[in-house]
C-alpha cells in the first residue's frame, strides 16, 4: 500500500497508526517513517491493509527516542543507548552536557555581542564621557556621536562604523585617536614644509588620510573629495584643521582634490559613492 496516507490510516488491531503516534509524540510522520527504516524504532505490526502500527512497548521506545533527541543525541548514539547493555549511558550524557554548556556560553557571548551592536546603533560610541574626555582631549564634545547618528543613521557608512563601534573598547579608540593625532601632525609638517598639493609627497598623505578613516568606514577617494570639501567649510571642522595649523583645512582639500585627479576622479563632479 502507499506509504503517503500511512499517517491517516485507522487503526484496526487495538495499537496507534503513525498519524496518531505523530500527533502524541509532536514528531513529524517523516521521522517516523526514517526511525523504522534505519531500524530505531519499529512498528511491532501491520494492520490488514499492510499499514505500520505501533504497540505501547513501540510508544515507550518512542518516547525514549524523542527524550534523547531533545537532549542532543545523535541517532547513532540513542540506539547504542537503547541497545547496547555495555554502553555508559552516564558518560553519554555528560558529553552532551558539555556540549550544552559550551553552546549556552557561546550564545551568552552571541546575546553580549548583539547587545553591544544594538547600543553600538543607538549610542555610535560605547565610551563613558570621561573616557572620551581622556581619549580624544578637551576640545572632544560628547555630543557629536548622537549628532552623527541623527545625521548619518540611516546611511550605509553609519552601519559599517558601528559594526567596527561595537568591538572597540577604551585601548581600541585609544589607537584609532593616536594614529588621528600623528595624521594631524604629519600633515601641519607637510604644510610647513612647503609640500605641493599633487606631489608624491602630498598623495601620499592623502593616502595615509584614507587608511586611518578606514578605521570609521572605506572611504573611496570620491568620498575623501567631498570630505575634503567639508573640512574647509565647516566651521567646526576648519576650526580643528586650522587649529592644528592656519591654513591646514584648505591646504588639505587641494591635497585630497590633487591625489582624486590622479586616480582620475574630478573633484568638481565628485559625489559620496
Amino acid at each position: 500500500m502507499a506509504e503517503a496516507v500511512d499517517a491517516d490510516e485507522p487503526s484496526d488491531a487495538g495499537g496507534f497508526t503513525v498519524g496518531q503516534v505523530s500527533a502524541r509524540l509532536g514528531v513529524t510522520v517523516r521521522a517516523l517513517h526514517h526511525w523504522d527504516e534505519i531500524g530505531l524504532a519499529r512498528p511491532s505490526s501491520r494492520t490488514a491493509a499492510g499499514y505500520r502500527l505501533y504497540g505501547a512497548g513501540d510508544l515507550e521506545r518512542l518516547h525514549r527516542v524523542v527524550v534523547y533527541r531533545e537532549l542532543g543525541l545523535d541517532l547513532d548514539a540513542i540506539r547504542a543507548v537503547l541497545d547496547d547493555s555495555t554502553a555508559d549511558v552516564p558518560g553519554a550524557l555528560r558529553a552532551q552536557r558539555a556540549q550544552v554548556d559550551e553552546r549556552i556560553e557561546r550564545l551568552q557571548r552571541l546575546g553580549t555581542g548583539l547587545d553591544r551592536m544594538i547600543e553600538a546603533h543607538e549610542r555610535g560610541l560605547l565610551l563613558t564621557v570621561e573616557q572620551q574626555a581622556a581619549l580624544f582631549g578637551p576640545d572632544w564634545d560628547p555630543r557629536w556621536p548622537a549628532q552623527a547618528r541623527r545625521r548619518y543613521g540611516d546611511t550605509a557608512q553609519w552601519r559599517q562604523y558601528v559594526e567596527r563601534a561595537a568591538s572597540r573598547g577604551p585601548e581600541e579608540w585609544g589607537a584609532v585617536a593616536d594614529a588621528v593625532t600623528a595624521l594631524d601632525r604629519a600633515l601641519g609638517e607637510a604644510m610647513d614644509a612647503g609640500v605641493a598639493p599633487g606631489s608624491a609627497e602630498a598623495n601620499a598623505l592623502a593616502e595615509r588620510h584614507r587608511e586611518v578613516f578606514a578605521s570609521y568606514f572605506p572611504l573611496t577617494r570620491g568620498m575623501q573629495v567631498c570630505l575634503g570639501r567639508m573640512y574647509a567649510s565647516d566651521p567646526g571642522f576648519a576650526a580643528h584643521y586650522d587649529g592644528v595649523r592656519v591654513g591646514l583645512a584648505a591646504w588639505f582639500r587641494r591635497v585630497v582634490d590633487a591625489n582624486a585627479r590622479a586616480h582620475g576622479i574630478d573633484p568638481d563632479t565628485a559625489t559620496w559613492s
